[in-house]
């Protein structure tokens, strides 16, 4: 009997999901995690944990994950093609499934040059969608990147991968989620939303070619913090678009509270208006070391009590 997450639970309902992110510690103390799943508990559905991102150490994202799911959340792996050949992949894959894991989100993963080790060199023996297709033979045909059959208990994981509506391209953007979803993605999350019209745009495109019945669009949500991170955010991450209006918005607040206070407002104000998109079925929330706005977001945006 096929052993469902809480994440596919909510979303087969029907009821628009909420997921979040916890940042791994850079060390090996598991309190972090513990800290952060306190706060989020009651107000997500699921929680991500990042896997090496900006090709940073930190705790990797399987472990991290063990512990959110001991604080009594339900974990999303994160799994990077990045520092893994399909043979480590496949054997990750069958530990996270063995120890109650039930969701995951297939990546590339960041260069190694964003990071601290630029003298490690990346696996990048499949991609993105590989995974994804590895992860569905794995699960569905019961058989191996090799061909071979899995002798037993099969992993079942809700599969998940990652888009871009702010991408210059957005029919190839789309092209790709199509992809992703006949490789056998069940869910994607999204780049942090800000520029509604834009991604309203994406999202036409999205249902013209009928993918927002196909697969559950959860997008994305970064609060943001202060004036300094919103400028960055918007002058130095490629596929984050930011409007001049909500830059202004931060920049006019006179206090690091009153900045906070906007940022959530903003956060809040947006998931307002993607609950109205047709075909947007969750967001999910990376709070960048904020983990304490997630309550109050999921609260002001009408999101707490979860189903």
């Amino acid at each position: 009997m096929k052993t469902k997450s809480n994440l596919e639970s909510v979303l087969e309902a029907g009821h628009f999901a909420v997921t979040a992110e916890l940042g791994p510690s850079q060390n090996a103390d598991p309190e972090v995690i513990r800290r952060k799943a306190g706060i989020i508990k009651g107000y997500v559905d699921a929680f991500n944990v990042p896997d090496g991102q900006s090709a940073v150490v930190a705790m990797a994202s399987w472990a991290a994950c063990l512990i959110g799911k001991q604080e009594g959340l339900d974990p999303i792996v994160q799994m990077t093609c990045r520092d893994r050949n399909r043979i480590a992949l496949q054997m990750d894959i069958l530990g996270i499934a063995a120890l109650g894991v039930n969701n995951m989100l297939c990546l590339s993963g960041d260069p190694v040059s964003f990071g601290n080790h630029p003298q490690a060199k990346p696996v990048l023996d499949v991609d993105s969608i590989q995974l994804v297709k590895i992860v569905k033979d794995l699960r569905d045909e019961k058989r191996f990147q090799n061909g071979g059959p899995i002798q037993g208990r099969e992993p079942q994981l809700f599969i998940g991968a990652v888009t871009n509506p702010f991408a210059e391209l957005l029919d190839h953007e789309v092209i790709r989620l199509e992809g992703k979803f006949n490789a056998g993605a069940n869910f994607v999350q999204t780049q942090s939303v800000y520029n509604i019209k834009r991604f309203e745009r994406w999202m036409e495109i999205v249902r013209e070619r009928e993918l927002h019945r196909k697969v559950k669009i959860i997008a994305g949500i970064t609060p943001l913090k202060s004036l300094a991170i919103a400028r960055f955010m918007k002058t130095k991450l490629p596929g984050v678009d930011i409007p001049d209006e909500l830059i202004e918005r931060i920049r006019k607040a006179n206090t690091k509270e009153q900045v906070q206070r906007e940022g959530i407002k903003i956060a809040a104000e947006t998931i307002s208006r993607l609950k109205q998109i047709e075909g947007v079925s969750g967001i999910h929330i990376m709070p960048i070391e904020w983990e304490k706005a997630i309550p109050e977001i999921c609260e002001a945006s009408g999101l707490y009590p979860r189903p």
